[in-house]
């Protein structure tokens, strides 16, 4: 579900982004949602505004985001919660870590050379099912005016006006 109903409020999703089941993104009133580019939001997490998510990041199952900055490259991994703080770029939240104090979240890890290419990995994946969709619609397409043309209608030289 994603939200911007509130007086002031936006939600910018950037290109090649993976939005899964049951994700929400909400943003407050006067306040901006903006999800960068090549940024995969896994199953059932929650992203609230005001809230910044950088380029070629990930957030977890269950994980929560709110009122933040993630920095380029960063991942909040399963049930994690990040709230109030900035993470810096390349850094990993670890599984159900609650981080609410810049304290602790300049002490987080960087990124490893796994978990960048998992993250590569399900931008990657995720963008074959949206291609793989794309072929279905045009075979399924094709097909529908192949069996017009077939049936001789005059719906034939309406398709796809």
């Amino acid at each position: 579900m994603i939200r911007a109903d509130e007086p002031g409020s936006s939600v910018i999703i950037q290109r090649n982004c993976n939005v899964q089941d049951n994700v929400v993104i909400h943003s407050l009133s006067n306040s901006e949602v903006k999800i960068g580019n090549n940024t995969s939001l896994a199953h059932g997490c929650i992203v609230h505004g005001p809230c910044k998510i950088g380029e070629n990041c990930f957030v977890g199952f269950g994980a929560v985001v709110f009122d933040c900055d993630l920095g380029e490259d960063t991942l909040v991994l399963h049930r994690a919660v990040v709230r109030g703080v900035e993470i810096l770029p390349h850094k990993v939240v670890p599984d159900g870590t609650v981080i609410t104090d810049q304290k602790n979240a300049s002490l987080l890890e960087d990124i490893t050379t796994d978990f960048a290419e998992f993250k590569k990995s399900v931008v990657r994946g995720n963008l074959e099912l949206v291609n793989g969709y794309k072929a279905l619609n045009l075979e399924d397409e094709t097909e529908h005016l192949s069996i017009l043309q077939e049936s001789g209608t005059k719906e034939t030289q309406s398709f796809g006006n």
